[in-house]
């Protein structure tokens, strides 16, 4: 059938509208030809990353052409990044400038916090200097003065070790028991926890001493430092106590020298023993102190130097045997142990809040080469809870 010059494919006439005696070039349901090819589809959205995947890595950069205007001569480089969520998206690494302190600053307790929220709490806050490793009670003497002047803060370098060519070593404190102790400060800091932040040591290792104190002054917005009266600071650690409190005062902060902490039996030290890298602290509390009692498995010392009774973080898995013993491979400890020995006087501690809510059950200690053992009279109403716990704690007295 033909109709107009145009033939009429096989379609019910119900189906023929006006426009097909109008030869409608726009109707092609039964016109002999090709229908329109489909329109091509949109362009995909523009990708969003949620703060808790990218983030950290954008503050660490500035986007491409955002700070063309700050100097002809900077020179700049592409940085490649292998992650995913950053595809299409170019960073510049601007060397010419020291980095913003902000951009490397990194909550202790929750490494997912985005850092401007950790420069508005530092603002106005009284910040200790130093390592912080074991939190001894000199360590706990810098919090306390800080706590007198203001808000206390610990602010410490993260990564000294990988670039300063150290070997790694177990923490004295496992990470996840910090804010624990941090907690038991509170009392002997006008009833404020000191909270902690870490600073890329590779970011600000070639800062000068008054680069450094500018940029706690200006970026970080704090108030006053606290520090040992041997720290020291700046590349190649060239500034002193000294020189904190001249250049604290040039910028408007408060600067508090505390007298190091000593160890009250002062135990004579072999030539061998003696820390190397640090000879001007003879007798004074340490981390290194700490760390060498633990190796002598001498822990009544340990508690004198830390203030508490040291306490070793095992993860699971546990094996319970017999309802009076607990094992665990020493791959599953989270922080340095004592040496290998036996130890009686002990407590299991089972709860992940503070200690006034934890289960704590007397135990003796067996460590050797490969494993740790618990030794309990009876264990057997403490199973499930164990078996139930993602970490459980080792007292010692």
């Amino acid at each position: 059938m033909m109709l107009s010059g145009c033939r009429i494919l096989q379609c019910n006439s119900r189906q023929l509208g006006i426009c097909s005696f109008n030869c409608n070039k726009n109707c092609c349901s039964y016109l002999n030809k090709a229908p329109r090819p489909p329109s091509p589809p949109p362009p995909p959205p523009l990708r969003q990353f949620p703060l808790s995947t990218c983030y950290t890595s954008l503050l660490k950069f500035k986007l491409l052409g955002t700070n063309a205007s700050s100097s002809p001569s900077s020179s700049t480089s592409p940085v490649t990044n292998n992650n995913d969520d950053l595809a299409g998206l170019s960073f510049i690494n601007n060397a010419s400038q020291p980095p913003l302190l902000s951009d490397c600053l990194t909550p202790a307790e929750n490494d997912n916090v985005p850092p401007y929220e950790g420069i508005s709490s530092l603002a106005g806050g009284i910040v200790a200097l130093g390592k912080f490793d074991a939190l001894h009670i000199g360590h706990r003497e810098l919090a306390i003065q800080a706590a007198k002047i203001g808000v206390p803060f610990l602010l410490s370098f993260i990564g000294m070790a990988e670039i300063l060519g150290w070997e790694p070593r177990a923490p004295v404190v496992a990470k996840c028991d910090r804010k624990r102790v941090l907690s038991s400060w509170a009392p002997l800091c006008g009833n404020i926890t000191p909270k902690e932040f870490h600073v890329e040591f590779s970011k600000v290792r070639n800062l000068t001493p008054q680069q450094f104190v500018e940029k706690l002054s200006v970026e970080l917005k704090i108030s006053g430092v606290v520090a040992g009266e041997n720290y020291r600071f700046g590349y190649k650690a060239a500034g002193d106590s000294s020189d904190l409190v001249r250049l604290c005062k040039e910028y408007g902060m408060k600067a508090s020298i505390v007298n190091p902490v000593m160890d009250k039996k002062n135990r004579p030290e072999s030539k061998d023993n003696m820390d190397s890298n640090n000879s001007n602290e003879q007798g004074q509390v340490s981390s290194t102190r700490v760390r060498r009692a633990l190796a002598n498995g001498d822990m009544g010392y340990v508690s004198e130097l830390l203030g508490r009774n040291h306490r070793l973080i095992i993860t699971p898995p546990f094996v319970v045997e017999k309802n009076k013993r607990l094992s665990a491979p020493r791959s599953c400890l989270l922080n340095l142990p004592p040496k290998e020995g036996v130890y009686r006087n002990c407590s299991l501690v089972i709860g992940d809040g503070d200690d006034d809510g934890n289960v704590v059950i007397p135990c003796g200690v067996v460590i050797d080469t490969t494993d740790i053992h618990l030794e309990f009279d009876e264990l057997a109403r403490h199973v499930k809870n164990i078996t139930a716990a993602r970490n459980l704690g080792i007292d010692f007295w």
